[in-house]
């Protein structure tokens, strides 16, 4: 009894031990070799795919297989695959019979289930091994649906040379995805995992054609086709020389390689949001941009849309696709490269100080010649306008407004600003950029640029959908990958920038002229209305142009991947055309909503685009953000005192009060009034004073362009090695006025009209004494460095 009890008990645990080694014979994951990253359009065609890291082509399993290839598969390799259970009994007996009679292995009866398991294994064709894969395909059996095993036989089978898998093998050798293979095509792939050598250049190819063409005569003979179609697809060639893979989107498809681990993606393949037919058309027209611009030694262009409604990337296109011509750089992804902004950030700045109660949209803003801590701003034109409205500076993308602007904003301000936008590339204090951060001083990416004015754009559109409340998911990057995106709706009162901020600032982008169409294209209903905004950086290394509707972003930049400056690249010349050129293949649309609650109507100025003060008198009603009631009231109307005849200026010292004129004049500062009177011949000057009137000190009749007070300059030597001179410039209001100029109270020379003196001083700091025919005096400091110290 004890005794057949101990054999009961060790025979239970001999099949115990049988039982778990057969159900944990099979692999978790039966194929671990690397597999190609692959990228695919929002329609499912295949954008660009790279070699695996082993030097395979093979792609990552697909969810289903043609129906084409199943018929031609099974019929080929395992005609009762949906009737065994891993081992075909009827076909390993044919295989013996055949191999004894013929004293070799002619046949070997496997099944498509002990197929999988050979080619996951790699092991040596043995009577061993072939026992030990009928015992795991029948364990595969247990564990996958035919449906599955046919899968993994597709997805994992070699095709011959270097290439893995049904869909690698389509493209390699058709150049087209499987799905879209004829009855002929299949069934030639259909045969070669059965004997991959058959593909070879100009080899092999009538055993291939026989191959197939028995196939088809079997695909007939089983019914899955009938012999009209099988005759047809004998008359198809068979592939010869493997085919290059679709290279559409190959930075996108680097971005992911590098992007993957962090996204928490497992499978090398993804779908992308890219619309295949704009990226074509886009890549059509950059690679057209390039063969022009390259002749100037331009050598790459990039440009990234931005599907506003959605949040996801409609094209992406890093750079020229030229794999040939590596010196060209156009590896180098310029959609992630930090580069120079150029004057890209010159409308973030404008919406910031509309938001922040700084300005109105038309308030006027300095344009003279100046001079912060040494540093010394220039509009691209060189010249001046006195005094322009920030719409109309944001518009002309004139430099030295725009410092100004940012000077009142304070650069500190505006900098943490921009990092909360998503400007990534900001890794340096504040102070290292200073006031040249509005000019390009820093480094953005065109990623990170482009996000920001989708943010503002999605936080316009959602006005009316969230109610006025604002949404901070709105400013999160695009997506390029198809997900299931959940949209947060932790709603807030307040944004970085409000909605009227940024509709006015889209208003002020709007009114640029576009490049080529001599501002006719304002007669064309067809044309879109684009706001848009072009930058060119230092030494002429970067071009951009960023445009928007309320449906699409365009980033557009052109240059050099290495840096190299070139004369021409500029933002109006050579990425505006581009811009324009893409946003002609993108649908027309509505513009954006006025977002009404959010503006409030109030007295402006009309000269000088002002919150309107006492002293004001040609008034207009104007819709301005909320905050523009903080903005300070017009500091350039004051009341002045005439004559009875109103050609003089007069005071209770010379003149009855009773027999004054009291009028409002619009009177700008004598540096501001110096260049704006040129451009605006309606500018009326001050009337002088009436003789025996004294003056008092009043308007502040001379200015002192440059240098500024308290500012630094250094001298440097001219080409024959003499010291050269610093030009002293000043304003006078009365331009038929003199000036006697003194350096460290000492008279140096008289000027009339134009107010110039070239001087040498020494190094050190001076006291320049300017005073005028009246007495009126003006006095400020300069300091001349030395070239020593300097060094």
């Amino acid at each position: 009894m004890i005794k057949a009890l101990r054999i009961f008990l060790v025979t239970d645990l001999i099949f115990l031990v049988l039982l778990l080694g057969f159900l944990f014979s099979l692999p978790s994951k039966l194929f671990k070799s690397p597999t190609s990253f692959v990228i695919e359009a929002s329609n499912g065609n295949l954008l660009s795919a790279s070699i695996a890291s082993d030097g395979q082509w093979r792609f990552p399993e697909a969810d289903s297989i043609p129906i084409k290839f199943k018929d031609c598969i099974i019929a080929f390799e395992d005609k009762r695959f949906y009737n065994h259970i891993g081992m075909d009994f009827l076909a390993i007996s044919r295989a013996i019979k055949q191999n004894l009679k013929a004293k070799g292995v002619v046949s070997g009866g496997s099944t498509l289930s002990m197929q999988v398991i050979r080619l996951s294994r790699k092991k040596d064709r043995t009577v061993w091994q072939k026992l030990f894969e009928i015992i795991l395909a029948f364990r595969l059996e247990l564990k996958y649906s035919k449906e599955e095993i046919i899968n993994l036989y597709a997805s994992n089978a070699p095709f011959g040379s270097n290439v893995v898998g049904l869909e690698a093998a389509s493209w390699r050798y058709y150049g087209r995805d499987a799905k879209t293979l004829s009855w002929g095509e299949m069934a030639t792939l259909a045969v070669l995992p059965n004997s991959p050598s058959l593909v070879h250049p100009g080899k092999n190819s009538d055993r291939l054609i026989r191959k197939r063409n028995d196939l088809l005569d079997k695909l007939v003979k089983l019914k899955y086709i009938d012999q009209t179609t099988a005759n047809l697809s004998k008359l198809e060639p068979v592939p010869g020389k493997p085919l290059p893979l679709p290279q559409n989107a190959p930075h996108l498809l680097n971005r992911f390689k590098a992007e993957r681990a962090t996204l928490e993606i497992k499978t090398t393949r993804i779908t992308s949001t890219i619309n295949e037919n704009l990226q074509l058309k886009v890549n059509s027209i950059l690679k057209r941009y390039n063969n022009r611009y390259r002749a100037n030694d331009i050598n790459n262009i990039a440009t990234l849309i931005l599907d506003v409604k959605t949040g996801s990337v409609i094209s992406y296109v890093g750079n020229i696709y030229q794999p040939d011509q590596a010196f060209l750089e156009s590896h180098v992804d310029m959609i992630k490269a930090p580069r120079s902004p150029g004057s890209t950030l010159k409308p973030l700045l404008y919406a910031s100080m509309m938001n922040d109660g700084f300005i109105l949209p038309h308030t006027l803003v300095p344009d003279i010649p100046t001079q912060i801590a040494g540093y010394s701003p220039q509009n691209y034109d060189l010249g001046y306008d006195g005094a322009i409205a920030a719409d109309k500076a944001l518009s002309r993308s004139l430099n030295i407004p725009a410092v100004k602007m940012l000077q009142q904003y304070k650069y500190e301000r505006f900098y943490d600003k921009l990092k909360k936008l998503g400007i990534g590339t900001l890794n340096q204090p504040a102070d290292h950029y200073g006031l040249s951060l509005i000019l390009g001083g820093s480094e953005v990416t065109m990623w990170d640029l482009a996000n920001t004015y989708m943010g503002m754009v999605r936080t316009l559109n959602h006005f009316n959908t969230y109610k006025g409340l604002y949404n901070p998911e709105d400013y999160k990057p695009a997506i390029y990958f198809k997900t299931e995106k959940t949209e947060d709706r932790d709603y807030q009162r307040n944004s970085l920038l409000d909605h009227s901020s940024i509709w006015a600032t889209f208003n002020a982008m709007e009114e640029v002229m576009r490049p080529g169409d001599e501002g006719l294209w304002e007669q064309f209903s067809s044309s879109q209305r684009v706001a848009w905004k072009t930058g060119t950086s230092f030494g002429f290394r970067d071009a951009w142009a960023v445009g928007l509707t309320p449906n699409y972003v365009v980033c557009v930049w052109v240059g050099n991947a290495d840096g190299e400056g070139r004369p021409g690249l500029v933002g109006i010349e050579a990425a505006a055309p581009v811009l324009f050129d893409i946003f002609r293949q993108l649908p027309n649309g509505k513009w954006f909503e006025t977002p009404t609650t959010k503006l409030k109507k109030i007295k402006v100025c009309r000269q000088s685009g002002y919150k309107a003060g006492d002293n004001c008198t040609d008034l207009i009603d104007e819709l301005v953000p909320v905050a523009g009631e903080k903005t300070a009231v017009c500091p350039y109307h004051k009341l002045i005192h005439l004559d009875r005849t109103g050609s003089f200026r007069v005071t209770d010292q010379c003149e009855s009060v009773a027999s004054m004129q009291h009028k409002s004049w619009f009177i700008l500062p004598p540096a501001m009034e110096y260049y704006y009177k040129i451009k605006n011949s309606d500018y009326k000057v001050l009337p002088p004073f009436m003789a025996g009137c004294d003056n008092s000190g009043g308007n502040n009749v001379m200015e002192l362009i440059y240098p500024k007070n308290g500012a630094t300059v250094y001298i440097p030597l001219e080409l024959d090695g003499t010291r050269g001179k610093i030009v002293l410039n000043a304003a006078h209001r009365n331009s038929s006025s003199k000036i006697y100029w003194h350096v460290d109270n000492e008279f140096v020379a008289t000027t009339t009209n134009y107010h110039q003196l070239a001087i040498s001083p020494p190094p050190g700091k001076h006291t320049l004494t300017l005073v005028d025919e009246n007495g009126e005096r003006l006095v400020q400091v300069f300091t001349v460095l030395d070239k020593e110290k300097k060094k």
